[in-house]
């Protein structure tokens, strides 16, 4: 995989997807694909409302009053004044209608919590744009694109629900967030305890940063998926890259590959960095979607798709052209499973989407999670994590340098023994687990492991096929959430 591929590695995490709009040689890698239009995929609830919230667009300094809307979403179907609760989803990188549909988890527990659902947008992304159109343009009108301001709107939000809701003023709050939005969960809990009394962080890679996990577990985590999922699956991809190297070097070498792959432009020799990013991120988009039942995001895809890719990849014995066409059928099956596409095209992933745009500009600031591969314990090309590099392209970009350290310096990196009410569950086969919490830090700090889960599987609606190791994750988050209502309560009924 490229460098700079490599080494935008998105969160989307998460329910995720946002490639980063940038020059092709900056695309992002690994992050499912949000949609241009998130309210076409089917949704799990449609009784909510969409409401708007006036924010400051910069809460920590004084000399100046611009103001934007915030989009929030309300359902308050189940909510009960007497012992009720409301859950807060920490809206992270893109449409916020998008992260309320592909969030069954919190509808599926509304009537058990007697809870009212809030579902927070994210500055700079869907509708919540500080700046209108022109908010991605230059560092001045994204400066104020932060995880700390995102987290001041979410108080913010929350003082104003209180304030103007009756019944609401005394009731418990939950956090609740999936990837990037569960880190943003489990930072608000951090930061803002008196805010909420606990945080659900599904799949949330909070260490994935500086050297507190090491760089290359990430890929290894992909390979692990497809060394289990087939005999021979993992050892045929990562030969499958001397294989187009060896064809690419010649001009019939490339209209073969061109063919074979049915791509919608023929191949240049320029494009072959290219084509190996666009197969390795779609091998990773695979490990985090790799669902037990069939699931529709940009593609519809089978059950267990990384089983179904690896039935094409038995054999990693077989000559170039035979291996590279048993490639081609395993990405059919990311890209072409309904059997409508006449070609595939390997810039697919750079969407023009605003909300793309904003993540590249975090991965270039704040966000800076280290990626590398040495293609021995993982299926990819080595490439190692280049900080300068990373700063070199952002400052042509964006006209700003990251700060690696700074959210280790804000958020505790691994000392967060001191705070309180957090679960973080993680699913085995999600990539993303590698930089998350998966053993108990203390009696309320607690980790949940899903075996047969991919990224934040717990967050998704309940399924006939999911598996145990989701449902007895799923019994445990709700007994934690129960708990710490009830105790919110007990406390309020002793001040009383």
């Amino acid at each position: 995989m490229g460098r700079r591929a490599l080494r935008f590695l998105l969160l989307s995490f998460l329910a995720p997807w946002a490639t980063i709009a940038l020059r092709p040689a900056l695309r992002a890698l690994g992050s499912l694909h949000l949609p241009t239009n998130p309210t076409s995929l089917p949704a799990v609830a449609k009784n909510y409302s969409v409401l708007y919230f006036q924010q400051k667009v910069d809460h920590f300094g004084f000399n100046t009053v611009k103001t934007f809307n915030q989009r929030y979403l309300v359902a308050d179907k189940y909510w009960k004044e007497n012992g009720g609760s409301i859950l807060f989803y920490t809206g992270n990188e893109g449409d916020i209608i998008w992260f309320c549909n592909n969030t069954g988890f919190m509808w599926d527990v509304a009537e058990e919590l007697k809870a009212m659902l809030v579902f927070a947008e994210h500055r700079y992304y869907g509708e919540s744009l500080p700046f209108g159109d022109s908010s991605f343009k230059g560092s001045r009108h994204l400066n104020f694109l932060t995880s700390e301001q995102a987290l001041a709107d979410f108080a913010e939000l929350i003082k104003h629900l209180k304030r103007t809701i009756p019944g609401a003023e005394n009731q418990p709050v939950i956090a609740i967030g999936g990837s990037y939005g569960g880190m943003l969960a489990a930072w608000f809990r951090m930061k803002y305890p008196h805010m909420v009394v606990g945080a659900l962080a599904a799949s949330a890679p909070i260490w994935q940063f500086e050297d507190l996990v090491p760089c290359g577990v990430f890929m290894k985590i992909v390979t692990t998926d497809f060394r289990k999922s087939g005999p021979h699956c993992s050892e045929s991809i990562r030969r499958s890259w001397d294989a187009i190297n060896r064809l690419s070097s010649t001009g019939s070498g490339l209209q073969w590959l061109s063919e074979a792959f049915h791509l919608c432009s023929p191949l240049t020799s320029e494009d072959i960095q290219h084509l190996k990013d666009w197969i390795s991120e779609t091998w990773v988009n695979l490990a985090m979607v790799d669902y037990p039942y069939a699931s529709n995001f940009l593609q519809p895809l089978p059950a267990w798709p990384i089983k179904v890719a690896c039935q094409y990849l038995k054999n990693p014995n077989v000559s170039d052209l035979l291996l590279l066409q048993n490639i081609f059928q395993a990405l059919n099956v990311y890209y072409n499973y309904s059997g409508q596409a006449k070609c595939l095209n390997i810039s697919e992933t750079a969407t023009g989407s605003l909300g793309t745009l904003g993540w590249s500009y975090q991965a270039c600031t704040e966000v800076v999670m280290p990626f590398c591969t040495n293609g021995v314990d993982d299926m990819f090309e080595p490439h190692s994590w280049n900080l300068k590099e990373l700063s070199d392209d952002c400052f042509q970009q964006w006209g700003v340098r990251p700060r690696p350290s700074w959210i280790t310096t804000m958020y505790g990196g691994k000392n967060i023994s001191s705070h309180t009410n957090i679960v973080f569950s993680n699913g085995e086969l999600d990539p993303w687990s590698g930089g998350g919490v998966t053993k108990d830090i203390t009696d309320t700090l607690v980790a949940v492991t899903i075996s047969e889960g991919a990224h934040h599987l717990d967050l998704r609606a309940k399924n006939a096929l999911d598996p145990t190791s989701v449902l007895l994750a799923r019994s445990l988050e709700v007994r934690h959430m129960k708990n710490w209502i009830r105790d919110f309560y007990d406390s309020v009924g002793k001040q009383h």
